[in-house]
């Protein structure tokens, strides 16, 4: 293998660490939904994306795996489970929007939307990728997510433009987490050597058109487009929020008390 070769297998290992962290992070959340929702059909809706975000951990985490026996580092000889549980916090590389708790319903579509929109774009693009496993991974993913932001974008016209307390709870959602979605639109040193070769996706360029499209969902909601005077970042670079460590302490509870437990 030349050394280009071994470089672009590096990077992708990265850039599949943090897709699959982001899913693992995400669907970790909407999980503690699960009994708690707010009728029984959005309990069992709210679960099956959760198990979809889950899913995608585990293909993202899969491919890792293989990768990293190709070119070592420290993902090497290690399982799915290896990287999804027991890593501390410094070595997780989700974005931070992913991490957040779930806060109440409003808060929880309100960050649905938000990911929502910005996957079907992402994904799309991500379909075409020149690493065949990569796109097959966004195909399937790019089905779940179109799926999930008709729902998202239903429960934000019904909560939006809902009850004096339904609308001011979107409206404090989504101020609250405004500041987290420039992250979403960073790129890693991984996706910019990945980006020549049609591997990665030029997250930049998705900003314009996702802008406008949450843009215009708010207006239909009657929900005010925030000023975007703050922002926060550092999820990829291993730099989390305080939340983020409790999340942890759920999600790999088993795993540390047990060690090499499996289903």
């Amino acid at each position: 293998m030349s050394d280009s070769e071994s470089k672009i297998r590096a990077y992708t290992l990265q850039f599949s660490i943090g897709l699959g962290d982001d899913s693992l992070m995400l669907g970790q959340r909407l999980g503690e939904w699960c009994r708690n929702a707010p009728m029984l059909e959005e309990d069992l809706a709210i679960s099956n994306v959760a198990l979809d975000f889950l899913g995608r951990a585990n293909m993202y985490y899969e491919y890792a795996v293989e990768l990293a026996k190709i070119v070592g580092g420290d993902f090497q000889d290690q399982s799915v489970d290896d990287i999804a549980y027991l890593r501390d916090s410094r070595e997780y590389r989700n974005l931070l929007i992913f991490e957040m708790p779930i806060g109440d319903f409003a808060y929880t579509m309100t960050r649905q939307l938000i990911v929502d929109l910005f996957n079907v774009e992402y994904f799309t693009v991500l379909s075409g990728s020149g690493d065949l496993h990569l796109a097959a991974i966004a195909a399937k993913t790019l089905k779940e997510s179109k799926y999930h932001l008709r729902r998202s974008h239903d429960w934000t016209l019904r909560l939006g433009d809902g009850t004096e307390e339904s609308h001011l709870r979107m409206q404090n959602a989504v101020n609250e987490l405004w500041g987290y979605t420039p992250e979403l639109f960073e790129m890693t040193e991984a996706e910019l050597g990945l980006l020549p070769g049609g591997i990665s996706v030029d997250r930049t360029a998705l900003f314009d058109t996702w802008d406008a499209r949450i843009s215009q969902i708010l207006s239909e909601a009657t929900l005010d487009h925030p000023p975007g005077d703050w922002q926060v970042t550092g999820g990829r670079a291993g730099v989390h929020t305080e939340y983020h460590g409790h999340l942890l302490s759920e999600l790999q509870y088993l795993q540390r008390a047990y060690p090499g437990l499996s289903w």
